[in-house]
């Protein structure tokens, strides 16, 4: 069965939260509000004021992890410091979810290669998620949406270790690179089965350059701005983004599309449908 997917070109804070709204679906409890801090120096991440108005719609609190990379977020007080910086800390309550051990564990017996999903401890804490994911180009991954921040974006700084090596976390930069990508589809299972269905994913098509949020030299755009993206699907919305990109008439796609393909990025959504969390099928609902 196609997942609903919500579309809209207009690309402002307001019609997130219109789209939210228009979703019908409530998040239960003490809701997570997953999304990237944005690097240090880097100039293409999405900041509090753009999401401000559905954070606060939803009572949300801002959650994140440190990285398992040198930068300024590998460190919980480095970490923290750039969450006052970036202003997260200043408009919102902020959990560094893995600030301290030990990390929460998510067993995840059908992942193909890690059946294990390592996560910050105080994920414990909340009822639901809503996912906030900038779709841009990634380095390793080709591309960055809702699947990354599920699988790299959750897991602690040992869980992205042990999801880039594959499972060795030794191997963080040396596994094979199709283990790796289906090491996030596993990833992502894990914490979508974690939620159980009390999660929604809103993916925005904005400042999309072929690298990461999590680049303190990043590339600037190479392609225009498409839109909004929000859907309980975090499968399904992705594949749209994808699409989206291949059909549209930017010629600065062709520099997005090499990124996705030269890493073999589709293979993470096929990895994940494979998994049966999500559908690669979808129905595109355009809102003006």
């Amino acid at each position: 069965m196609a997942a609903k997917v919500y579309f809209s070109r207009t690309i402002t804070p307001e019609k997130v939260l219109e789209l939210y709204q228009l979703m019908g679906k409530t998040l239960p409890g003490k809701v997570a509000v997953k999304l990237h801090s944005g690097e240090k120096g880097n100039q293409n991440f999405l900041g509090p004021n753009f999401w401000r108005p559905v954070i606060e719609y939803v009572n949300g609190i801002v959650v994140e992890c440190n990285t398992a990379y040198e930068g300024a977020r590998n460190t919980t007080q480095k970490h923290k410091a750039l969450l006052e910086e970036h202003g997260w800390s200043r408009y919102f309550t902020v959990d560094l979810l893995d600030a301290e051990g030990p990390d929460l564990k998510l067993e995840y017996p059908k992942g193909k290669v890690i059946r294990e999903d390592y996560v910050g401890k105080d994920i414990a804490n909340y009822d639901s998620m809503l996912v906030l994911s900038h779709f841009k180009g990634h380095p390793m991954g080709g591309y960055g949406g809702a699947l990354k921040q599920l699988s790299i974006g959750v897991a602690s700084s040992f869980g992205k270790a042990y999801i880039h090596g594959a499972g060795v976390p030794e191997e963080i930069w040396s596994s094979d690179h199709d283990s790796f990508l289906e090491s996030m589809a596993d990833a992502a299972g894990a914490v979508v089965e974690y939620f159980k269905g009390n999660a929604i994913y809103v993916n925005v098509m904005k400042n999309m350059s072929v690298d990461c949020d999590c680049c303190a030299v990043a590339e600037d755009p190479c392609i225009a701005d498409i839109g909004i993206l929000i859907s309980a699907d975090p499968i399904a919305i992705d594949q749209a983004c994808i699409d989206l990109v291949y059909n549209c008439s930017d010629a600065g796609k062709d520099h997005l599309i090499e990124r996705i393909e030269s890493r073999n990025g589709i293979h993470t959504i096929e990895a994940a449908a494979a998994l049966g969390y999500g559908t690669r099928e979808y129905e595109l609902i355009e809102v003006e």
